[in-house]
């Protein structure tokens, strides 16, 4: 050991500490990490070796913009993560244990998701037997906080996601500024479940000022805090129905019913988590709720799924759909043309165009 490293830094506790640095910064010269570490260039380049000894890839470049930084490698080495880092990671691989593929509308087998649910509970298990109990704990008090439906969902900032899944499991009050077409609000709120979609993330929470449940988009959130507020909770919904509905049709001007002749399994494959609500309904069919800005494209997008079925509600649809019926008969079963008209001819259907 060189004179100036610290006496209380052992080797395996520096080594350890240059591998945190390599994975912080892409790129750091000796001396930075000597300084860091407390020691020498020299102990730097001698604690590097032992790196690479171990199996890490780290890299030096010479030059003004030379040093050190950590590459991929030919296996994959132990990593290196903090107290936040390991209970964000543990999250994300449950969510991906419970949701192990996307729903193969091929017929081959071979879904999205490719076996990536089995993938991640392999993973979360290492993780789980190396973590210390005090982060076991709170990682399973903390996936007690979020549920899902559908894959695919965007990333959202795991700082603010760890922060409401915090106060949802500790029944602590949440503030944040939320965006809308207003502009942006201060809202207070009892968090109750954070909920994944196949597109976003979503907190559904007692809103304070409106007295109400709310879904509030995630990826809109700002300046997020856990308040030092506790709250007794409330009787609540079921989170991941609560949000799907109201990410399908609560919030559009119309909300339609149709009873679908497939069985519900088929009429899933076909159609977005967040586009529309499909329930069992006896053998052979299923119930789709939908909402839409306007009847005619809610009604394309079910008549498109292939399957025959009836409107339920609401009752202007029904009368919609009759519209839309002699209008397609009409368009099937054109008049006579007149006569002197150049039946070979195509029709100019936009002046200026041929």
């Amino acid at each position: 050991m060189d004179a100036t490293d610290s006496p209380e830094r052992g080797t395996t506790e520096r080594v350890l500490a240059l591998l945190g640095l390599l994975q912080q910064q892409n790129t750091w010269t000796g001396p930075e990490l000597a300084a860091r570490l407390n020691t020498t260039p020299r102990t730097v380049r001698r604690d590097i070796g032992r790196l690479r000894t171990l199996g890490y890839p780290v890299h030096a470049a010479l030059g003004v913009r030379g040093g050190y930084s950590l590459g991929p490698g030919q296996r994959l080495p132990p990593l290196l993560l903090d107290d936040e880092e390991a209970i964000a990671t543990a999250v994300c691989l449950l969510l991906g244990a419970e949701n192990p593929a996307t729903t193969d509308t091929t017929g081959t087998g071979t879904g999205a998701g490719g076996g990536g649910g089995d993938a991640a509970l392999r993973a979360l298990t290492k993780l789980d037997q190396v973590l210390p109990v005090r982060l076991r704990e709170e990682v399973r008090a903390l996936t007690v906080s979020v549920e899902s439906f559908g894959q695919g969902r965007a990333p959202a900032d795991p700082e603010t996601l760890m922060t409401l899944a915090r106060a949802c499991r500790d029944r602590t009050e949440a503030g944040f500024g939320y965006a809308s077409g207003a502009g942006v609000a201060a809202r207070r709120v009892e968090p109750y479940r954070l909920v994944a979609s196949d597109r976003r993330w979503y907190l559904l929470a007692w809103d304070l000022d409106r007295d109400g449940w709310r879904t509030f988009r995630v990826d809109r959130m700002s300046e997020v805090t856990a308040r030092t507020w506790r709250f007794v909770p409330r009787p609540a919904p079921d989170a991941a129905s609560y949000v799907q509905e109201g990410v399908t049709s609560r919030v559009y001007p119309h909300r339609a019913r149709f009873l679908v002749h497939a069985p519900a399994a088929t009429v899933r494959a076909q159609v977005p988590v967040s586009a529309a609500v499909v329930h069992p309904r006896g053998e052979g069919r299923c119930e789709v709720v939908s909402g839409a800005a306007d009847l005619d494209s809610v009604i394309l997008h079910v008549l498109l799924l292939g399957h025959e079925f009836q409107v339920l509600d609401p009752p202007e649809l029904g009368d919609r759909c009759r519209d839309l019926a002699r209008r397609l008969l009409a368009a099937a079963n054109p008049p006579p043309a007149p006569s002197g008209v150049d039946h070979h001819r195509p029709a100019r259907m936009f002046p200026g165009h041929e």
